[in-house]
């Protein structure tokens, strides 16, 4: 880690290091879960013939479906891996501090899920309590490698915090700069001639 200590003062270097301390191991343990849960083979319905549905989804068969694991950071920051033989569906809960990353957080959600189609195994809607969802099948990990769909949904949950961040300092900075017009145009304003 790399700093200009002029510019930065060291208990925020310090708070930076103690939150990819932790996020470390947070990622490391949702990486070998997904390793551990993307073992999928290819499973048609017992229900109903020449059907292959993800049984995560569908739920008709109890004996298909693997134990839950949720994977929790914190309160407001957690994983849920639900696995069955043939799919997986992650559900990402994520840090919302305040009114203004609730609101970046729910409208960043939203644009990505409207593109849905374009992140092949992104779902339109997300699982109750959590901000966004991935559902991944056997398809997919025939079709593509299994490594790789692990590395994205790590690098989606590594880059979703800095987004919603920058974000965040955008709409601070803009808010900033029109507080600052508006109080010139008033104190202009208000002054007698």
């Amino acid at each position: 880690l790399c700093f200009d200590e002029a510019d930065s003062d060291p208990s925020s270097v310090l708070t930076l290091f103690l939150q990819t301390a932790t996020l470390r191991p947070y990622l490391s343990a949702v990486r070998a879960t997904l390793q551990a849960a993307l073992c999928l083979e290819n499973f048609s319905s017992q229900v109903v013939e020449r059907h292959n549905k993800p049984e995560v989804e569908v739920r008709s068969s109890k004996e298909l479906l693997l134990q839950p694991v949720t994977i929790s950071r914190n309160e407001k920051e957690k994983v849920l891996i639900e696995g069955s033989i043939n799919s997986v569906r992650v559900s990402i809960a994520v840090k919302q501090a305040d009114e203004i990353e609730k609101i970046l957080c729910h409208k960043f959600m939203r644009f990505m899920m409207m593109r849905a189609e374009n992140f092949f195994i992104l779902r339109r809607k997300p699982v109750e309590g959590y901000d966004i969802s991935f559902l991944i099948t056997n398809f997919h990990t025939e079709q593509m490698y299994k490594h790789k769909l692990v590395d994205f949904v790590i690098h989606f949950m590594e880059e979703i915090d800095k987004e919603i961040s920058e974000m965040k300092l955008s709409v601070n900075a803009r808010a900033r700069i029109v507080a600052e017009e508006f109080l010139k145009n008033v104190s202009w304003a208000s002054l007698p001639s």
